[in-house]
Formats: C-alpha cells, sequence, structure tokens
C-alpha cells in the first residue's frame, strides 16, 4: 500500500489524475492491492472508482442547458459581434480578463460555448473549441504545437486528408514529419527526434481498424518532452483518450457525434490553457485562421450529443453481430469486438464499458475490381450508400484504397498491409440487421457471376 499512496499523495481530486496518465495507470495497476489488503484511504479508493468508471454520457446528462429565459435548449446566438456596457469592458475582454463577456463569434459564440462544454464533459477534458469541419480542427492542433524545424511522428496508418497535410502540406513551413506504424511502439521511440514535439495518432485507425496503445504512446511522449495528439472520431464515448494520456482529442463531428450526414464540423479538446492560446487574438493558430464552427450548426450537434451514446449502442451492436456473421460464412473480416483481432485485448483494457466496440467493419474482396461491382450491388439491394464518411444512420461503404486513403501511395498502403479490395462499412442503425446481412451476402454470391 505504501507505494500506492506515494504513487497518489500529490493526487487530491480527480482532476489532477487526469492531468497524470502515468499516476492513473498506476492507479489501476494498483487496485487490487487496496482491495486484497483491504485499506481505507477515501482519496485513492473515490480516485480509483472515478477512473474506472468515467462515464461520458452521464457526464452529459449532468449539464444544464436551460437558456436565460427557461427553455430547455440553450438559446440560438447568431450575433457576430456583441455589444459592451462599458469601453473598459471590451478591453478586458481582448486581454482575456472578463468572465461572461463575448467578442466576437471567431473568439467565442454562446451557441459554441454550449457545445464546447458538452464536449468536454464527454472527454473529461477542461475545455474544447468547435471548428467548421474536422480537417480544421486536426489541423489547426497540429499547427498550434509547432513552428520552423520541429518535428512530428506520426502513424502512417491515418485518414488520407490528415497524410496529405503532414506529408505535403505542413512541409511548406519547414516542419519535418515521420510515418511510423504505430503498433510497433520500439519504432515509434526510434523515430524521435530532439526536436520532435508531437506524436499523432488515430485511437482506432482508419481504414485498419487497429488501436493505438494511448498510455504507452503517451509515456513515450511525456518521456520525451512531446505532447500526444489523438483523433477519437471513430470511437466517441468508446474511448477516452484524455483519460488514458492524451494530452489533446480532436474529432470530425461530421461523423458519428453528429450523426445526420448534415454537415461538417470538428473540435478539439483540451486542457482551459490550451483551448485559452489555442484562440487568442495575437497568435492562437484558431483565432488567427478563422475556421470557426457556424453557431446554428452548434445549436444542432449539441441536440445530437445527447442521443450519441445511444447511437454508438446500436452501432456497434449491429457491426457485432455482422462480424459474428461474416465469420460463419468464411468472408475475410476485420472487427476488432471478435477475440481474433489482434488488439482486442488491448480494446478491452482501454474501452468505457457500455458502448460496444464500435460501427466500423471491413470485409476483403482481394481486389478494386471485385470490391467495386459488390458494392454496387449493395446499394442497388438497399444495403446502404456507397458513399465516404462515417456514422450515418444508414450504413455507408467504400473502397479505401480508392477513396478515403487514395492520398496514400500505393506502396505505402501495401506497406501498411491495406489490401486493394478492402471494402469499409459504416454500419447504420438497422433495425433488421440480418435483413442486412442476407442482402450483403446476396451481393458477395451475384457479383461471383
Amino acid at each position: 500500500m505504501n507505494l500506492l499512496t506515494n504513487t497518489c499523495k500529490l493526487c487530491v481530486s480527480e482532476k489532477n489524475v487526469r492531468k497524470n496518465s502515468e499516476c492513473s495507470r498506476n492507479i489501476r495497476n494498483f487496485a487490487k492491492e487496496i482491495e486484497t489488503e483491504n485499506e481505507t484511504n477515501k482519496i485513492i479508493i473515490y480516485i480509483i472508482y472515478t477512473m474506472k468508471k468515467f462515464d461520458p454520457a452521464t457526464n452529459i446528462q449532468k449539464l444544464d442547458g436551460r437558456d436565460p429565459f427557461r427553455g430547455v435548449n440553450p438559446s440560438i446566438s447568431d450575433s457576430a459581434t456583441f455589444a459592451f456596457e462599458k469601453a473598459h469592458l471590451m478591453t478586458d475582454t481582448f486581454h482575456g480578463e472578463t468572465e461572461g463577456y463575448f467578442l466576437y463569434s471567431r473568439h467565442w459564440n454562446p451557441s459554441n460555448m454550449a457545445l464546447c462544454n458538452a464536449l468536454a464533459a464527454m472527454e473529461g477534458t477542461e475545455a474544447a473549441w468547435v471548428t467548421g469541419s474536422g480537417m480544421a480542427a486536426i489541423t489547426c492542433a497540429l499547427l498550434h504545437e509547432v513552428k520552423q524545424g520541429d518535428h512530428i511522428v506520426s502513424s502512417m496508418t491515418t485518414y488520407g486528408g490528415t497524410f496529405a497535410f503532414l506529408s505535403n502540406y505542413i512541409k511548406k513551413w519547414g516542419v519535418e514529419v515521420s510515418f511510423v506504424n504505430f503498433q510497433d511502439l520500439d519504432a515509434v521511440r526510434k523515430a524521435i527526434r530532439p526536436n520532435t514535439k508531437v506524436l499523432y495518432t488515430e485511437t482506432m485507425n482508419n481504414p485498419l481498424l487497429r488501436i493505438a496503445n494511448i498510455p504507452e504512446l503517451s509515456k513515450i511522449a511525456h518521456e520525451n518532452g512531446a505532447r500526444l495528439l489523438v483523433d477519437n472520431t471513430f470511437t466517441p464515448m468508446i474511448f477516452s483518450p484524455y483519460q488514458l494520456g492524451a494530452d489533446v482529442v480532436v474529432y470530425s463531428m461530421t461523423k458519428f457525434i453528429n450523426g445526420k450526414n448534415d454537415c461538417v464540423a470538428g473540435a478539439i479538446c483540451g486542457t482551459q490553457e490550451y483551448i485559452n492560446s489555442l484562440i487568442d487574438v495575437n497568435d492562437g493558430t484558431a483565432m488567427l485562421l478563422g475556421p470557426v464552427l457556424d453557431p446554428m450548426r452548434s445549436s444542432s450537434i449539441l441536440k445530437n450529443l445527447h442521443t450519441l451514446h445511444i447511437r454508438m449502442q446500436k452501432h456497434s451492436e449491429n457491426a457485432m453481430y455482422l462480424a459474428k456473421r461474416f465469420k460463419e460464412v468464411g468472408f475475410k473480416y476485420n472487427y476488432p469486438g471478435l477475440e481474433e483481432h489482434v488488439d482486442h485485448e488491448l480494446f478491452k483494457s482501454m474501452m468505457n464499458p457500455g458502448y460496444g466496440f464500435g460501427g466500423m467493419i471491413s470485409i476483403d474482396m482481394e481486389t478494386a475490381d471485385a470490391a467495386s461491382k459488390i458494392m454496387e450491388i449493395m446499394q442497388d439491394k438497399g444495403v446502404g450508400y456507397l458513399a465516404v464518411s462515417l456514422g450515418y444512420f444508414k450504413t455507408l461503404f467504400s473502397n479505401s484504397g480508392k477513396s478515403t486513403s487514395s492520398e496514400v501511395p500505393e506502396e505505402l498502403q501495401k506497406e501498411m498491409g491495406m489490401s486493394e479490395g478492402l471494402i469499409r462499412f459504416s454500419v447504420g442503425l438497422d433495425n433488421d440487421i440480418e435483413r442486412t446481412f442476407q442482402l450483403i451476402a446476396e451481393a458477395v454470391e451475384e457479383s461471383k457471376k
């Protein structure tokens, strides 16, 4: 017990533990020791309980969303600029020295703040900021961490737009990027240089559905004076990367968080200090580049966020059903929810209970031509839509190598193990998922004729 007590002696609140990923891991590791010795330390036991029971949906539910007029939804503020009663208040707000005042909607807007408060509650971060697209969130978060001469270590398996930004665009600013297999932690360590400022990964990578070991990557980053940025777009609520040691978490809210495919939006979650620096009027990357989200969209996304836990549960349930049926008929499938997936145990060690293993699944048809033929038949049969993106209430499918990962060179696609016949499914909220499976199976059979 002494070792645990020493580990936790500075952790006087759950909030402090969240900021210390190494301490969080130690707490989990010694949880059994406490139970075995049957000792009572209220602070430590409270921390263990809250860390093990982190519940994003309940955190959102706890928020009071009433507006000043007692409406149950926050009012929509479509003002671009805001008035001040006194001139000095405007000056103080420019300097960040006031509370409750809004300056200009590129900086803060009441509707955007309501959504940000909910996102921060979901992630367990102190603050959040929302952007006009997922790529705006990713690029602002990355650019804010680096300057000319700095170095980024990125997972080689990322969304194609992110890969293109890191491989082609950011180099214009004199920033070096190394792409590494993040499943190989030794390779990550070897890729770090004295000027490395960022490790970047997706929790569940796109499109191979491998799982990043966030606690270990956090340890590697922090031991080398770098920060860990994590894209959690595929697995909101299922994983809480900030709780696991990430410094910044980004989202394309276009996908599961909004769930309606009626807008593009992004989010950046982190400490209050970090978000304040991001929107600083003098040198904040997001403030000066200006990728702000429209407040009307913020309002609609906020309402959708309150059903995210129900949707993630159903997406996961349906994907698991398809995975088991694919296994039964001998399809070459990939789903981290089944035990044979290489990262299944890692997934379970990091997941929040109750949300399942996610709504993403893939099958390998070996060739791009075969994949194209099957997808066209599936669309004709009503399985869903041959379309990019994910997190929609209807099933979406695409051939990753020819679509969302097409920015990745073919030789690198092969190196990372991406088959040219890979069909990525974002499984919808189908009520009769057996019907969906039967239609997929029929499409595969018909494609062989």
